[in-house]
């Protein structure tokens, strides 16, 4: 027979917790059962024993492994269904890369790029907004704050678009990727303009609301290979979201507004505006060790540099980087002496959010500039994510290791 012993006898014996020992319980390493009168658990004190001897069970950090057919990671960049996003961003139009995230079709290379012949990027015409949700969405903008940062106004945008959307709930396919269009094309064109659109692209169109010049030939170069970088990153934080939406069968834009939601964290999308913060603080090459210093001494996080998942350089940023300082040789003094006092300390290396605060502020582009390009860029790999789940028809549903108190 065995020898029971109680709860707080057995989390002695094995010198835990009472609440370890109950998510021991839920996870399957330890079993229980009740007294005769139902309220007190009982333990086989010869598995107690044995688990004492053997050690704590060594439990991974639970991972949830989500099947797709959009983006792989390697070793320093992504690969769109395969492709070096890198790559595609040499001289694909971000449509087309959409177009390539949500159905397959292969991109074709813009040639000349950029020019008139272009404005359809691949596509019958050029993306357009349901005129009636556009204009209901530039009308809420009147009322918000004139300083607000442009995500914040994204969030707005999305919303108002949804509401004014009757198409919103068809998800078959082709009804999400034409709602996706309309989508992304309302959020830059509800966005208010700071000079006159000199293109119908969708990189031409939020050009427009982020400077309040024209863009030269370049400019619109390093924004469309900034939006093709960072059209998706497989799971990150704000995708996992718009998934878990989107297999709850929430509408297209429903996704994209939980994904802006989580975007904004210092940790994600948000980590380029605290790097346009760093440099606005280096008003000159010489000041970057002052300028880094004083962020090492108060334990701060230094903002655009070091990745999760590229441990050893993030080539996106290398990439959009290099871009940025070619189009704009006078600031590289500046931006070469933060990143070279940054590798002298031996921190991580720069990332994507950088190289996005890096084109904002040499660009001249308004505050948080760098959110709004990835907000609007990534939309298209959160829909593309939303389509696969809308196909999978299942609820993706997390269990938490419970580790808190007894249940009674």
């Amino acid at each position: 027979m065995p020898d029971w012993i109680d709860a707080a006898e057995a989390a002695r014996r094995l010198g835990i917790k009472p609440a370890t020992l109950y998510a021991y319980v839920s996870r399957g390493v330890l079993t229980r059962r009740h007294d005769e009168n139902g309220r007190r658990s009982l333990f086989d004190a010869a598995d107690i024993d044995r688990l004492a001897r053997r050690g704590r069970p060594r439990h991974p950090q639970p991972e949830l492994v989500i099947e797709s057919a959009i983006t792989a990671l390697g070793v320093d960049r992504p690969h769109y269904r395969g492709v070096d996003a890198l790559r595609l961003a040499e001289s694909t139009p971000f449509e087309a890369v959409a177009a390539w995230l949500w159905t397959a079709t292969p991109p074709v290379p813009r040639t000349p790029p950029d020019s008139a012949s272009d404005a359809a990027s691949g596509e019958a015409a050029p993306w357009v907004g349901e005129p009636a949700a556009v204009g209901a969405a530039i009308h809420t903008q009147r009322s918000l704050p004139p300083d607000l940062l442009p995500l914040d106004r994204l969030q707005v945008i999305t919303t108002v678009l949804g509401a004014a959307d009757s198409l919103r709930f068809h998800l078959d396919p082709d009804s999400v990727i034409a709602t996706a269009k309309r989508l992304i094309a309302g959020l830059v064109d509800a966005l208010p303009k700071l000079c006159p659109p000199t293109g119908p692209t969708i990189p031409h169109r939020l050009w427009a609301a982020l400077s309040p010049a024209p863009p030269t030939q370049e400019h619109l170069d390093t924004l469309r290979t900034a939006m093709v970088l960072l059209a998706d990153h497989e799971l990150a934080a704000s995708t996992l979201a718009a998934r878990v939406a989107a297999s709850a069968r929430a509408d297209p834009y429903a996704v994209v507004q939980t994904g802006l939601g989580v975007l904004g964290g210092p940790l994600h999308g948000g980590a380029s505006h605290a790097a346009e913060r760093l440099l606005a603080d280096l008003p000159a090459p010489g000041a970057a060790p002052r300028v880094i210093a004083e962020r090492v001494r108060r334990g701060e996080r230094i903002p655009g540099f070091g990745h999760s998942v590229y441990k050893n350089g993030d080539a996106r940023g290398t990439h959009l980087l290099d871009q940025v300082l070619a189009a704009h040789p006078q600031d590289a003094p500046r931006l070469t002496a933060l990143v070279a006092e940054v590798r002298r300390r031996r921190l991580p290396a720069p990332n994507i959010d950088f190289a996005l605060a890096a084109l904002t502020v040499t660009a001249g582009l308004a505050p948080g500039s760098g959110e709004a390009i990835f907000a609007v860029s990534r939309a298209a790999g959160w829909l593309a994510h939303a389509m696969e789940e809308y196909a999978h028809g299942t609820l993706l549903r997390l269990r938490a290791s419970y580790v808190g108190p007894p249940p009674h």
